[in-house]
């Protein structure tokens, strides 16, 4: 990843109401969020600072009223924040003018929200390309473009339906290719996924995986959803009344929350869905004999304790070179499953 962050935010607030600004200086940055709600405001983001870098996933939740889809609108500047510094890229996101500001959400930025917003007398294909349509280019440019992005999002077959012939699924890959089509660097997607039904989801978050592997694209993505989050985040933030509490790694979090209200929030999650096999791992012994399954040190151990379960003997761990760092036991996986808590405290 760059050493550069691709969105840095500054002291950001937001808060709604009549004289916020000045109620906001007068405070000197120091919120209280009731203080402020008997004084007829309400803070919508309190003193939040972040980087997110190239090709990073950032998840931000919370509960409903934490915050989270204000900061989203903030960073992307649906909303003006109340004070504090938003860097896109580098340029001062608040010194943009109008102008500046549509040119750059435009070359740059992709949003998807959890109201689909189809155009219901277009087709699947003419949805995707009307963005394209909009930004300049020719019906013919526009119509290849949205043509590879229907193959992308697995929607083969279906480029002439209207909305309403697709089920809800099929409408959100729709959404998704159409934010897609017009190559953002920054993706924004603001509770994609929470109308759907918990099948359609699961699938919708293996497409969504598959294509951040072929993309690399830098994302922030907002949901409630806890289980939603450790599938999808390199980092995620947890918001409580405007205030990320924790941004972290979902095993971090997990497992060395730094607050009350993240322990809370985290108490009821399975360790095995955030331990790494790194942090359960032996030394490597050059005189074991290995069995020829191979994991990498950064998988999680939920998702290949099957496999190492059905070996008779210890397993290779392996780091990104295919170099071999350690060795994994079955009897290690067992007791991570099954209550063994004492592998936890090694993890990194």
């Amino acid at each position: 990843m760059s050493s550069n962050p691709v969105i840095k935010c500054e002291s950001v607030y937001k808060i709604f109401g009549n004289n916020a600004k000045q109620t906001l200086e007068q405070a000197n940055g120091v919120v209280d969020s009731i203080e402020f709600l008997e004084a007829g405001l309400i803070v919508g983001v309190n003193n939040v600072s972040l980087e997110v870098n190239q090709g990073e996933l950032l998840v931000i939740m919370g509960l409903s009223g934490s915050g989270k889809s204000t900061l989203l609108r903030c960073i992307s500047r649906l909303t003006d924040a109340t004070a504090g510094k938003i860097y896109v890229d580098g340029q001062d996101l608040l010194a943009l003018t109008k102008k500046q500001l549509i040119e750059l959400r435009r070359d740059k930025m992709g949003m998807v929200f959890q109201s689909f917003g189809l155009l219901p007398h277009k087709t699947v294909l003419e949805n995707i390309a009307f963005p394209l349509q909009v930004k300049g280019s020719s019906t013919r440019e526009s119509v290849e473009r949205a043509a590879q992005m229907v193959q992308l999002v697995g929607l083969q077959g279906r480029e002439n339906y209207f909305p309403r012939e697709l089920s809800g699924g099929q409408q959100q890959r729709v959404g998704i290719a159409r934010s897609l089509a017009v190559e953002p660097d920054i993706w924004f997607l603001d509770e994609p996924f929470s109308a759907l039904d918990p099948l359609i989801r699961k699938e919708m978050q293996d497409e969504f995986l598959r294509l951040q592997g072929v993309l690399s694209k830098t994302i922030l993505f907002v949901t409630h959803d806890f289980d939603e989050a450790l599938r999808l985040a390199d980092r995620i933030a947890i918001m409580k009344d405007g205030v990320v509490e924790q941004l972290d790694t979902p095993s971090n979090i997990v497992l060395n929350p730094a607050t009350e209200y993240v322990r809370k929030f985290t108490e009821d999650v399975p360790r095995v869905k955030v331990l790494t096999v790194r942090s359960i791992m032996d030394p490597l012994d050059e005189s074991e004999r290995l069995g020829e399954l191979r994991v990498s040190e950064d998988a999680i151990v939920e998702s290949v304790a099957e496999d190492i379960l059905s070996e008779e003997r210890p397993v290779a761990v392996v780091d990104a070179e295919d170099n071999i760092v350690g060795t994994l036991h079955a009897s290690h996986v067992l007791k991570v499953l099954f209550g063994g808590r004492s592998e936890e405290s090694t993890q990194n």
